[in-house]
């Protein structure tokens, strides 16, 4: 062969490497294939798309085991088109199973619920939107009897077993009815494809947990010690009563007896949602007495004798109570309904006016005894108390039913230092006392103040009226009594033991 001819098969050699290594091979006549496409990306062309399917199938045996399924299904981000095409290079199910199983999630059938965020504000009161919530579970069963079981621990189960079979009794004296029972937060649930790489919840005990917890992670854990009680325990670790109570079923109330070595939950309860309790309550309630204070100037200051012992009255009250979770945060009273029982009896106290000749000694320091600040409301309904609750704590205590608008008077003499607005307390009054306390009026009705900063004000003295302005669900007073001046340096106190 000639120099010439040699050079020229080289350069036709050449040309068909290059063609059969850089390019695709292509048929004279199309073909039916699938391309396959993981998060837009092709990886790809295959002969038959179940083949891939049933190939995916087949090796998940550990997926089905785990999740007791039949069946595991392609990946939500995989997408398998048909094509009519010339391309001859065909991926085997194999390779493209194996481009998939380290990039993507396979799923299996289950079911999603879609637990719709509830609007709150910050510390500015700005509207901040709730979050939606997503939870994935293999049956709706699981999540309908978790939901139920999740529902129970916020009342007591025959309490609802009544509500929900329609077997309340009837109130012949007093008693509480359920009027109405919900969950806030709208809920939707749908059949579909779940991802293995989402918690997927497959008992009812665990998702429950999560409902009420937030998370299914163990709880923190107390050994009860020698004379340890409920409310003390609950308090200092920054729980409510009724959480710790909630988080130990087996616990029936907050005097239940407890044994040196007990273990108990402490968990802080994150509920995942909002169940709403509204009831129609009828309870016998004292009236407070008033006291009237008369002179003897015949006697010396120093002087001073009960004249007549005031005792409380009773009135059958009425009121429609809110519940959030098991909190209370309304209670409403219905006047036209109040029955009263027994009057109240006055309480008169005679005073000397006469003073000394001279005086040596002094009164030293007062001293804060049982009864010494006066009550601040026309109602004595307390909804919700001091302490802590969903690992906040709740400085002060609710005082509700009373009614919009009604009086709120001063608890112990003293000079008006604040009058003002705040996004959570909303209208509300500070007193300081002249024994160096401090009280705090908040949730005050809209242009209800009826003193302002420096008035000197008497105990029982009306100073604003009950409302609802600021982070309040419900008309009610919030009452605080601070050993300083309140969120500048002060401490909050438990105001019902001064009561």
């Amino acid at each position: 062969m000639s120099k010439k001819n040699k050079i020229l098969m080289s350069i036709l050699l050449g040309i068909t490497i290059i063609f059969s290594t850089g390019f695709k091979k292509f048929s004279n006549t199309p073909i039916e294939a699938y391309r396959v496409y993981l998060k837009g990306e092709s990886l790809g062309l295959i002969k038959s798309k179940l083949e891939l399917e049933n190939f995916i199938d087949k090796k998940q045996k550990e997926i089905k085991d785990k999740y007791k399924v039949n069946k595991v299904y392609i990946p939500t981000d995989l997408d398998i088109v048909k094509e009519i095409t010339y391309e001859q290079d065909l991926k085997t199910t194999e390779e493209i199973y194996e481009l998939i199983k380290d990039n993507s999630s396979f799923t299996i059938d289950g079911y999603v619920v879609k637990i719709k965020g509830l609007d709150t504000k910050d510390e500015n009161g700005k509207t901040i939107k709730g979050k939606n919530q997503y939870i994935y579970v293999t049956s709706k069963k699981i999540f309908t009897d978790s939901i139920e079981k999740t529902v129970k621990s916020f009342m007591k189960e025959e309490d609802y077993e009544n509500y929900a079979n329609n077997t309340q009794k009837k109130i012949e004296t007093t008693g509480t009815i359920i009027e109405n029972l919900y969950i806030k937060n709208k809920i939707t649930i749908k059949k579909d494809k779940i991802p293995i790489n989402k918690d997927i919840y497959q008992t009812e005990e665990e998702l429950s947990k999560y409902l009420l917890f937030g998370t299914v992670e163990d709880q923190a854990t107390y050994t009860i010690q020698d004379g340890d009680t409920i409310p003390d325990i609950a308090f200092n670790n920054k729980i409510s009563v009724e959480e710790f109570l909630i988080a130990n079923p087996d616990l029936q109330s907050e005097n239940a007896l407890l044994a040196p070595g007990q273990t108990v939950t402490l968990g802080i309860l994150k509920p995942q949602f909002s169940l709403v309790e509204e009831d129609h309550v009828v309870k016998d309630e004292e009236q407070n007495f008033n006291t009237r204070t008369e002179e003897d100037p015949n006697q010396y200051t120093n002087y001073s004798v009960v004249k007549q012992k005031g005792e409380n009255g009773l009135n059958r009250v009425t009121q429609k109570v809110q519940k959030v979770n098991g909190e209370t945060v309304s209670v409403v009273g219905i006047p036209s309904l109040t029955e009263v029982l027994k009057e109240p009896v006055e309480e008169v106290i005679v005073k000397g006016t006469k003073q000394q000749s001279s005086w040596s000694g002094g009164y030293g320091d007062l001293i804060i005894t049982k009864g010494m600040f006066g009550w601040p409301a026309t109602c004595s309904t307390v909804s919700s108390g001091f302490g802590w609750r969903w690992g906040t704590l709740h400085d002060g205590t609710d005082i509700a039913g009373c009614g919009y608008g009604s009086n709120i008077f001063a608890a112990e003499s003293g000079v008006v230092v604040t009058v003002s607005y705040k996004y959570d307390n909303g209208q509300y009054i500070t007193i300081k006392h002249d024994n160096g306390y401090y009280t705090m009026y908040a949730h005050l009705c809209s242009g209800c103040t009826y003193v302002k900063e420096g008035d000197r004000v008497q105990r029982g003295q009306p100073i604003g009226g009950m409302g609802q302005t600021g982070y309040a669900t419900g008309v009610h007073l919030h009452f605080a009594i601070w050993t300083g001046p309140p969120y500048a340096g002060g401490t909050a106190l438990n105001a019902m033991a001064f009561y």
